[in-house]
């Protein structure tokens, strides 16, 4: 007689999940802040919003995005613990956008097979993005499909959750012609474009991630799993100041690069004049590599450039850290 079937024998091995599991609270634990509530065991999460600061008229917003085939990167270098950070980043940057503090975070593991060393060290990179967004981690899943995802292949999601006075929404409705357009520095090419980088590096330059680029002084992996940088510190800090009032738009430079981006966030009525810059190396790098287009680059990657305050001309100068990248003119 055969023997019986098994969700282990159909590849999910039950005592493997629970191992998984049991290394996670202290990544949670990290991120704790205020509102964060306890429910050990609980099938949701629970925030108390009252505990988050004081608002006269709250509104969530909401955010949600994966890391792209950059986990295809990570895969390639056998370092799994920066996409996690990735993951917040690409959430969080894009609450930021609407003047939103981030306030939770939720994440969303799939792989072909459990590994509990993967696991922990995938959500020990969203434990520290939580960390440096300053936002608490109060759930997520962890799914073990071998039949979606073969082998040691896994997909990341999040989901992120701010909240902003109604009356400090920042949409970019007031944003006007003569406005300056402030950029802070990416940490290289976060989150977008790794579908044409691999293709480049792996396929046309048949480059591996433990090749040295001497140029940058780096390795192929260490440039290419470099995380996205969170700004949450940046956008907080500047909304506090005294420059705060006067910001009418925000914007996460992601795909579809600096003008596309910007463009969504514009009233009827405004165009954006890019100022010509320079290519950072590594963008600079992977364009001789692949003979990439001008435009094909500023169109796809942030060019260096990852996060933009709007802001009238006399406030230009008072955003730490960031550089005039366009002014909006009239359209």
């Amino acid at each position: 007689m055969p023997d019986s079937v098994t969700y282990k024998s159909a590849g999910v091995d039950l005592d493997v999940y629970a191992e998984s599991m049991r290394r996670l609270p202290e990544l949670v634990a990290r991120t704790k802040r205020p509102g964060m509530m306890d429910l050990p065991g609980g099938f949701a999460g629970l925030f108390r919003l009252m505990d988050a600061g004081k608002f006269e008229d709250p509104v969530l917003v909401s955010g949600t995005d994966g890391v792209g085939t950059k986990l295809k990167v990570a895969q390639a270098c056998g370092r799994f613990d920066t996409v996690g950070i990735d993951l917040v980043a690409m959430c969080v940057n894009d609450v930021l956008c609407l003047g939103a503090e981030p306030l939770f975070f939720l994440d969303y593991l799939a792989m072909g097979r459990d590994e509990p060393d993967k696991v922990a060290a995938l959500v020990a990179g969203v434990s520290e993005g939580c960390v440096r967004a300053g936002c608490g981690l109060i759930g997520g899943e962890t799914a073990i499909m071998p039949d979606v995802y073969a082998g040691d292949e896994f997909d990341m999601a999040g989901f992120s959750v701010g909240v902003v006075d109604r009356s400090k929404l920042i949409d970019g409705s007031k944003i006007e012609p003569g406005d300056v357009v402030v950029g802070l520095p990416s940490s290289g090419f976060h989150s977008n474009g790794y579908s044409l980088i691999r293709k480049v590096v792996f396929d046309h330059a048949g480059m591996s991630a433990g090749d040295r680029i001497d140029e940058l002084g780096r390795s192929v992996g260490e440039l290419l799993i470099e995380p996205t940088r969170i700004y949450a510190e940046e956008v907080r800090n500047l909304l506090a100041s005294d420059v705060g009032p006067h910001v009418r738009g925000l914007c996460h430079i992601t795909g579809g690069g600096l003008v596309e981006n910007i463009e969504r966030i514009l009233p009827q009525g405004c165009g954006l004049e890019v100022e010509p810059r320079p290519l950072p190396p590594e963008f600079e790098w992977l364009r001789k590599l692949g003979d990439i287009a001008d435009d094909e680059m500023r169109r796809v990657f942030n060019c260096g450039i990852g996060f933009v305050f709007v802001v009238p001309d006399e406030f230009a100068d008072q955003i730490p850290g960031g550089f005039q990248v366009g002014r909006i003119r009239a359209k």
